[in-house]
């Protein structure tokens, strides 16, 4: 019998013949890895996460206009992102689940369909505690439109470029981060303060018109949906919660490592996304257009963190990467926090390397947890993990909100700080990735 392995599947997009220049060269070498099918997925995930952002940021830039409107303190202003990221964390479990066991692409028009629904209903809330409800319904469809478009461009991507190919979807949120702004800018330039807030979720109808698209042209990767397909326990909540024994290695520990992983950056990540506005209108004294001006630095800093990281994580590997910015992240927070009244200068220049750091971090998040899981439970695993993270996260900006009146939004951005370094800790229970051949 002979003894010779079967040649290996070729990388989408590589080519086979002698002499001829491969899809690995370059800066965009990752793109040109992706076959015509890869692409489409990969740009369907992108405007997905693009317009989940933009959904998203429409609540942190209304904060102060719903706050006089309703007559809000801190407190309970910071439920309103709290809320959000609770429900999202079962929005994004149940939508892992649908991955596994009807399709990922499906499970994304899902996703996109239901957030934007609720975005829009958010502009009709007569009551707060009206809007507090649409705001936790959006949270569903939030929750699981990133971990499910991640997986669909991750079982595309060659194992060389995942962390590249995942980083430039991640980029995405800073896209929909910067239309947001760009929205909130020219409309509350032009509406009252009491109309303006409603016109912000109102626009977040724009989803709806991807979802068309996506039906059409994008469709789940024929390898990894083969391997789903003949699973007999796909989607299954026991598999990512079973212990180890002699005969298999089980995947509860990486289930609670990777949970609190997720818990430390969206600390530390949403307690930066959610109070920063609040923070330069309410203690900086920076109009609508000042404040649009700082955040452009801060965004551009997060659009360029993306994209690095991505090229960081497929170099230093996926521990080391996270590893890095959590430390950097935090003290970008600290330093900002403290910066003197009256150097606004300094102020703006800070605002780069800070979305820099929070947002390389991001970047590996999409490879490393697809990663740690096998394919029928991909979509499971990833799903909860990351959105359970994002729930308990969901405490840090709340005690800001909570102790804002008496410590400062400023001061209580610490709290940012203490969620980096509970990722860093987590690191240790997790194993290093790189390479790894998903189907």
């Amino acid at each position: 019998m002979s003894t010779t392995p079967p040649p290996r599947a070729l990388t989408p997009g590589k080519r086979s013949r002698r002499g001829e220049r491969t899809a690995d060269d370059g800066a965009l070498g990752w793109l040109r890895a992706l076959d015509p099918r890869g692409r489409r997925a990969f740009a369907g995930a992108f405007g997905g996460y693009a317009l989940d952002s933009y959904d998203y940021f429409t609540l942190p830039l209304s904060m102060v206009a719903l706050a006089a409107y309703f007559g809000l303190d801190s407190g309970r202003t910071g439920l309103f992102t709290t809320v959000t990221l609770v429900v999202s964390a079962i929005g994004g479990a149940v939508a892992g689940v649908i991955a596994d066991r009807v399709g990922r692409v499906r499970a994304l028009m899902i996703t996109v369909i239901t957030y934007a629904v609720f975005t829009v209903a958010c502009g009709f809330a007569p009551t707060f505690e009206t809007l507090l409800v649409f705001r936790a319904l959006q949270g569903l469809g939030f929750g699981g439109e990133w971990a499910v478009g991640a997986i669909l461009v991750a079982e595309y991507a060659s194992a060389k470029h995942r962390g590249r190919t995942l980083g430039a979807v991640q980029s995405s949120w800073a896209v929909g981060w910067a239309l947001a702004a760009v929205v909130y800018t020219l409309v509350f330039s032009v509406a009252g303060d009491d109309l303006a807030w409603r016109v912000m979720f109102w626009t977040g109808a724009l989803p709806a018109l991807l979802v068309v698209w996506l039906r059409r042209r994008v469709h789940d990767a024929p390898e990894a949906m083969a391997v789903r397909e003949q699973s007999a326990r796909k989607g299954s909540f026991t598999a990512i919660f079973e212990p180890g024994t002699a005969a298999s290695p089980g995947l509860l520990r990486t289930t609670v490592f990777a949970g609190l992983l997720s818990t430390g950056v969206q600390g530390g990540y949403y307690t930066l996304a959610t109070w920063v506005p609040t923070y330069l209108k309410t203690e900086r004294g920076l109009s609508v257009v000042g404040t649009g001006s700082y955040l452009t630095f801060l965004i551009s800093g997060a659009f360029v963190g993306y994209l690095t990281g991505g090229h960081l994580t497929d170099r230093l590997g996926r521990r080391r990467n996270i590893w890095l910015f959590s430390l950097l992240s935090a003290l970008c927070i600290v330093a900002y926090a403290n910066i003197p009244t009256g150097a606004d200068t300094l102020l703006l220049v800070l605002g780069f390397p800070l979305g820099f750091c929070m947002s390389a971090i991001f970047s590996g998040f999409g490879s490393y947890l697809s990663e740690l899981y096998p394919t029928a439970v991909r979509g499971t695993g990833q799903g909860f993990t990351y959105n359970t993270g994002r729930a308990v996260g969901a405490v840090f900006p709340t005690l800001v909100g909570f102790l804002a009146d008496s410590w400062g939004v400023g001061g209580a951005l610490v709290f940012g700080a203490i969620g980096y370094g509970i990722a860093a800790l987590a690191l240790l229970g997790l194993p290093e990735t790189r390479g790894k051949e998903l189907a």
